[in-house]
């Protein structure tokens, strides 16, 4: 019984973060063009970290292009402008986004 608790502990103290920034994400309204692991109206969360894998600046990055938007990266439907998400948030979601794997 405690090792099951401890387990269980240990999956939500894990699970927790994700969640969290899924929920951002979700209240933020990126989920209705976004998907973690495949393409809706935009590229899947998983295919933005393996485009962006390895630079340095992608959080930066993914985070002016979720406040300001962009296009021609991924196709012809280009990203609105956010304006509504701070840039504290912008930085958190573009941060978990590249977690996805």
């Amino acid at each position: 019984m405690k090792r099951t608790l401890i387990t269980l502990a240990l999956t939500l103290t894990v699970a927790a973060p994700a969640m969290a920034d899924m929920a951002l994400a979700t209240s933020k309204n990126c989920m209705a063009c976004h998907a973690v692991d495949k393409k809706l109206v935009g590229p899947s969360y998983k295919d933005v970290a393996a485009k962006y894998a390895g630079q340095k600046d992608a959080v930066d990055k993914l985070a002016a292009k979720i406040i300001k938007g962009g296009g021609g990266v991924w196709g012809p439907v280009p990203m609105p402008a956010n304006a509504q998400v701070s840039e504290a948030d912008a930085k958190k979601l573009a941060a978990w986004v590249m977690t996805q794997k």
